[in-house]
């Protein structure tokens, strides 16, 4: 279905109110990272170039709704963004207060300030959604959300629209789930089965492989009738990823196990490590990373395809030197001629960490949203954005 977009909306001298997603990672009061700022900066850039007067709206963390934390205070957001624009944004600590006029920009102090945005309350919606002639909802990253900025003002505005982040990102998505070019691979890593269940059975019914990593491999290969020592898996879902074993095979799909991995004692800086074959794991080890012979395998199984998306690394990638497999994964992919989508705070973390984000297709600044649109659900914030397009 049809979704307004911001560039085809009239702006001029107009109040565009528009839901970012400013949550990002903070240490003693400064910015550690400020990738969604920064992604956030061509929705602004386009509402001003538009004529607009802009305010912003977002979330930082999780504060006590109704209460005003100092620690999650969007101060050094509005002070940051005003460097990176060139221009003062100004941070007011009501919705009420923010009254922007043409080529100005006001920032509204942390949503979750205030009592009724988690519950999606109608009276904050209807508040927000009046605080200018358009709203424009950008925070993929909130996007799962049924918030009162995220779902509830979209739908009470008199013209609500995606900004141009929302909009690569749903089409970025679309590309790989809906209109892949054929062969599609997905490589799901992360620690749980329970986590990705529902992605790992979403998936499986639109690729043409499946790579697992991670402690959701250990479980696979528990299922495959592997002793994994003690390394961390979920014996309860053992029944469930033999079950999509089975399915792949039956489908015909490729869902190669890793061949060799790497172990140690325990997941700690300076481990003496081993590479063993996966029927050859000692008991007294854990799996922490593939080994080589499975990134070769691995490589051979993304080098047929056309589409890759990335959820999860493979390996406990951020202590060295487990993170052997998932570089080499990302390296490959980083040269290769697919169109790689990477969605999921941990391997958009590692593909940053190794500098190979400009290589990839997409990196998608949404976590648990891109994560559930993996999982073939329709999120809140794009079926308010859908119905607002009829």
């Amino acid at each position: 279905m049809a979704i307004r977009k911001l560039q085809d909306v009239d702006c001029k001298n107009k109040i565009v109110v528009i839901r970012e997603d400013f949550n990002v990672p903070m240490k003693d009061g400064k910015i550690t990272n400020d990738k969604r700022i920064r992604a956030a900066l061509p929705t602004i850039r386009t509402a001003l170039d538009k004529g607009a007067g802009v305010v912003l709206l977002s979330h930082l963390g999780r504060p006590t709704e109704g209460e005003y934390e100092e620690k999650f205070s969007l101060k050094p957001v509005a002070a940051h963004l005003g460097e990176l624009l060139g221009k003062n944004v100004r941070l007011v600590a009501r919705p009420e207060d923010a009254k922007a006029a043409p080529g100005e920009i006001m920032l509204v102090e942390n949503i979750r300030f205030f009592k009724g945005e988690k519950k999606n309350a109608d009276e904050l919606a209807a508040n927000l959604a009046a605080l200018g002639d358009v709203y424009v909802m950008d925070a993929f990253g909130a996007a799962h959300r049924a918030h009162a900025s995220t779902e509830g003002a979209v739908r009470k505005a008199k013209v609500s629209c995606a900004g141009p982040l929302m909009a690569a990102e749903l089409a970025a998505f679309d590309k790989v789930m809906e209109n892949p070019e054929r062969p599609l691979a997905a490589i799901i890593g992360g620690s749980k089965v329970s986590t990705k269940l529902g992605l790992l059975e979403n998936l499986l019914k639109k690729v043409d492989s499946l790579i697992v990593g991670g402690g959701i491999a250990n479980t696979f290969l528990a299922a495959s009738g592997y002793g994994v020592g003690t390394s961390l898996y979920e014996p309860d879902l053992v029944p469930e990823a033999r079950k999509i074993i089975d399915e792949a095979k039956k489908a015909g799909k490729e869902l190669p196990l890793p061949v060799d991995v790497v172990t140690a004692m325990e997941l700690a800086p300076g481990q003496k490590v081993s590479v063993h074959p996966v029927d050859k794991v000692p008991a007294d080890e854990m799996i922490l990373d593939i080994g080589p012979e499975t990134v070769k395998l691995y490589e051979k199984v993304l080098g047929n395809a056309k589409t890759v998306v990335w959820n999860g690394p493979v390996g406990a990638f951020e202590i060295e030197p487990f993170g052997a497999g998932t570089k080499a994964l990302a390296e490959y992919l980083a040269n290769s001629k697919a169109f790689v989508v990477v969605g999921g705070g941990d391997s958009v973390a590692a593909v940053e960490s190794y500098g190979l984000a400009d290589n990839m297709g997409y990196i998608s600044t949404g976590g648990g949203a891109s994560l559930e649109l993996l999982e073939g659900k329709i999120l809140p914030s794009v079926a308010a954005l859908e119905d607002a397009g009829k």
